[in-house]
């Protein structure tokens, strides 16, 4: 007798184990912002964990959010009260790999279900690009990723201590990469486990599969779904929100 198929499930991780020891058992205020980590930072009054965790309930198809933090962490339970298809996950690891691969774990997921990264510091995502995000990546046999066409002129630099032009890089084919990606769960598990136990330098989800051999798709992202980096992004952020 056929069993029948069962349907993907779509979950999105959020890693977010950046607290060490300056966290907190209360959520920031007036007094206290600057010294929170940079995910409980106030953007308008909400923490921007709060915003990004929020702006990936847009899409219904999302099931759940899965937010994995450091063990011991207070803050991220406080400050996602009362959101809904959201839990959050002590099982932060060292780096962000780590995290993402505890998470991928503990999510027990099946190899085919589908999985979507998001920064916690990307509190801008727009709903119409995570729609278009999942719509494109449903049909694609890897997954993809939120991504920006370079519009500047883009140079290399002498590795001097006073930075001088080495060359012109020709930006035709250039992005700049965003959240989230998704990819299938079992690929992006495969391949966060052997870029680890080749201690391969990864500064995204994508970066891995890209290592496995895969060529994630490219979607078009959004300049809304910038990432807060530095201090003076945090009032960039706040003047739009």
């Amino acid at each position: 007798m056929n069993q029948a198929k069962t349907t993907p499930r779509i979950v999105a991780l959020v890693p977010s184990a950046g607290v060490g020891a300056r966290a907190q058992s209360q959520l920031p205020s007036a007094t206290s912002n600057a010294a929170m980590p940079k995910q409980y930072r106030l953007l308008a009054g909400v923490p921007m964990l709060y915003r990004s965790v929020k702006a990936l309930l847009n899409d219904a198809r999302i099931e759940q959010v899965r937010v994995i933090v450091a063990l011991g962490d207070l803050l991220a339970a406080q400050c996602l009260a009362g959101l809904p298809r959201t839990v959050c996950c002590p099982s932060g690891g060292p780096t962000r790999a780590q995290t993402v691969l505890n998470g991928l774990k503990d999510a027990q997921l099946q190899p085919q279900d589908w999985v979507l990264v998001h920064d916690a510091a990307r509190p801008g995502l727009p709903a119409e690009a995570l729609k278009r995000l999942i719509d494109s990546c449903l049909s694609h046999e890897v997954g993809g990723l939120l991504a920006m066409p370079v519009a500047d002129t883009v140079k290399r630099s002498h590795p001097m201590p006073q930075k001088t032009v080495q060359q012109t890089i020709a930006r035709d084919s250039l992005w700049l990469a965003q959240t989230p990606q998704m990819f299938r769960a079992g690929l992006l598990e495969q391949a966060l486990s052997t870029a680890i136990e080749r201690n391969l330098s990864m500064t995204d989800e994508s970066s891995a599969l890209e290592a496995a051999g895969h060529a994630p798709l490219l979607v078009q992202g959004s300049a809304l779904n910038a990432k807060v980096t530095w201090p003076e992004d945090f009032d960039w952020v706040q003047s739009w929100l």
